[in-house]
């Protein structure tokens, strides 16, 4: 059984965070906090140093559980979730509507992406056969035997591709109670030189088990599938941002980074820890989520933690840093979590992640006025600096979240010259296609 407050959980934070700093980029972004979230408000600007109070103060904590017990209570408690609360819904077939529906329908996506990150989709345009395989597809990858299922383990990958077991993935240096696969985009491996970025590692072939040959036609439809909505509903953004329809398409142009990940969380009696999944923001522009019937995801929404049970028919959408970079904050990448199921039950889920090319550097849109007023900056959490550079912001995430691949592919980073690393992260500059006068340049 895992314990919150355990050596091991603060020596992995440490380390994780180590890492974290070996990959910063060079620019500091901007002190600037939303009147959302009051908590972290007080929080630090994301700067080298404050980073590295972090990593000693956590050094600090090695052996000492009495005090990781005292961490803050949004990422070690689970207080109740409000129950009646309710997720927007939208339907993306009212993108090409009537100029009156089509107006409304952005100002509702709009509202729904600013206030709480989160929202139910319909209209998407994905087969529910599809979205049936899925679900029985990884069911079947599951329960394959331990050993089809660790040759394609993840720590055999620099790419971050491939199984992971129970508990052995980490949010927040605690571990999760889920097991998953994770496959990118098909792709080769680059081909790196002594002065290559870190983040170009992460571009490499998937691991496909030899025991369950249709998964690999099956996500790869679902990757398709999942691609084309999100990049329709990524112009709705634009437009609702009052932008070009296409000012953010150089962001999934060329050789964006996918990512599909297959999930279970299995049923345990819910003892020191309930976390399937730990609070976190996931780190590409759009997420799209198929859940079963079995509910446990959650969303933060001003300070509370809201269920977002499985609804038929739909799928669900959420921000990522990304878009919360591009819009200077107004679009939020909430926190999400999920809670582990009874005894008994699981819980299978199947994420597609939208992202950017890893050498692309995200642009900051010029607002309208009147949404500008009301875009406070991406938050400044100093346990999670958010990146502009695209590569550095996914290298981030892997590698705290996944310490036994980084001690066996990353460990050159650890105790790497920041300065040294910065000076090999720099990525292209993406600005926006249509305003190339007035976007704003990263902080």
């Amino acid at each position: 059984m895992f314990h919150a407050a355990s050596t091991g959980a603060a020596a992995a934070v440490t380390e994780t965070l180590e890492l974290m700093v070996a990959v910063r980029p060079t620019f500091h972004p901007p002190a600037l906090f939303g009147p959302r979230d009051r908590r972290r408000r007080s929080a630090p600007p994301t700067t080298l140093g404050s980073i590295d109070m972090v990593i000693r103060h956590h050094r600090s904590l090695a052996g000492r559980a009495d005090i990781v017990q005292k961490s803050p209570p949004l990422f070690l408690e689970r207080p109740g979730a409000v129950p009646d609360a309710q997720i927007p819904q939208l339907d993306l077939r009212r993108l090409g509507a009537s100029p009156a529906e089509r107006t409304e329908f952005l100002a509702e996506l709009r509202d729904a992406a600013h206030r709480a990150g989160f929202f139910y989709l319909t209209g998407h345009g994905i087969e529910a056969a599809l979205l049936s395989e899925l679900i029985d597809v990884s069911h079947r990858f599951f329960g394959l035997a331990e050993h089809d299922k660790l040759a394609v383990e993840m720590v055999n990958s620099p790419h971050f591709r491939g199984y992971n077991r129970v508990a052995w993935e980490r949010t927040r240096g605690l571990q999760d109670w889920r097991e998953q696969i994770d496959i990118g985009a098909e792709q080769s491996a680059a081909a790196l030189s002594p002065d290559s970025p870190a983040w170009l590692r992460l571009r490499g072939p998937n691991q496909w088990p030899a025991a369950l040959p249709e998964l690999r036609p099956i996500v790869l439809r679902w990757q398709t599938a999942a691609a084309g909505a999100l990049t329709r509903l990524l112009r709705a953004f634009s437009l609702a941002l009052g932008q070009d329809a296409e000012v953010l398409t150089p962001l999934v142009v060329g050789d964006p980074h996918l990512l599909v990940k297959l999930i279970r969380y299995p049923g345990r009696e819910v003892a020191d820890s309930d976390q399937g999944v730990g609070a976190h923001k996931d780190s590409g522009l759009l997420t799209l989520l198929l859940q079963d019937e079995q509910g446990g995801l959650q969303v933060e929404v001003d300070g509370a933690w809201i269920d977002v049970p499985p609804r038929p028919d739909t799928l669900v959408v959420n921000i990522g840093e990304l878009l919360e970079l591009a819009s200077d904050g107004y679009l939020r990448a909430t926190l999400d979590r999920v809670m582990t199921p009874p005894a008994g039950r699981e819980r299978i889920s199947v994420a597609f992640f939208l992202g950017a090319p890893l050498d692309l550097t995200v642009p900051l849109l010029d607002l309208p006025p009147q949404l500008a007023a009301q875009a406070h900056g991406p938050e400044q959490d100093p346990n999670n600096p958010l990146f502009r550079q695209v590569g550095e912001n996914y290298l981030k995430g892997r590698l705290r979240s996944h310490p036994d691949v980084a001690r066996r592919h990353y460990a050159d980073l650890i105790g790497r010259d920041t300065g040294e690393m910065g000076a090999k992260t720099t990525g292209r500059d993406c600005r926006p296609a249509s305003r190339p006068a007035t976007a704003r340049s990263s902080p």
